[in-house]
């Protein structure tokens, strides 16, 4: 018979009451008290609060306290990941995040869900889908990923967008609910490459 752990990262219905994700729960919760109370010039000490919360085998993830994660140890993330100011990952399911991403300020990633029936969504019973964010993705501030949503690679999404639906790759989207704005196309890299040259040819 399975865990309620095993319901849970299955996105089967679980009891969220179960003693053990209370538990994994709680232990995360120290975790993020501990790592947003530290001093601004406490970076190794981060670092280490950090690699014990989440999976990141590059050990290079920075994110800004104060953060706030359910699990923490379902959020898996890529290289050079960088979270601005408030974001919160309830990873009720996992939250799978590539190389090169970027989140702004108070960017939230929601995998939990509830039964729309109250009978049921009363006792405690609740599911989760996984969020997937591919290479090179920079999402603005107050943004919302919904559950069991997927995102491209080289994607720009809006401030304050709710993300409801799976986005391509290789496209800015924004509004509530998101939608796709316009594509990022050759020209883009065009202006952003001459850009860059006349930056450094003042330095």
């Amino acid at each position: 018979m399975p865990t309620e752990r095993e319901l849970m990262l299955a996105g089967k219905l679980y009891d969220s009451n179960d003693t053990e994700l209370v538990q994994m729960r709680l232990k995360a919760k120290q975790l993020t008290w501990r790592y947003n109370g530290t001093q601004p010039e406490q970076s190794e000490e981060r670092d280490e609060l950090l690699n014990l919360m989440i999976d990141c085998p590059t050990n290079d993830a920075y994110i800004e306290p104060p953060m706030r994660a359910d699990y923490g140890s379902n959020l898996h993330v890529g290289r050079r990941f960088y979270a601005n100011y408030d974001c919160i990952f309830l990873d009720i399911a996992p939250i799978i995040i590539g190389d090169n991403v970027m989140l702004g300020p108070r960017v939230s990633l929601y995998t939990a869900g509830h039964p729309i029936v109250a009978s049921v969504r009363n006792e405690y019973l609740e599911y989760g889908h996984p969020i997937t964010i591919g290479n090179d993705v920079w999402i603005g501030g107050n943004t919302v990923i919904c559950l069991g949503i997927t995102i491209g690679s080289n994607v720009v999404i809006g401030a304050g967008s709710i993300v409801t639906k799976d986005v391509p790759d290789n496209v800015v989207v924004a509004g509530n609910p998101a939608r796709v704005i316009r594509p990022i196309t050759d020209n883009d890299e065009a202006y952003w490459k001459a850009e860059q040259r006349a930056y450094l040819r003042r330095t």
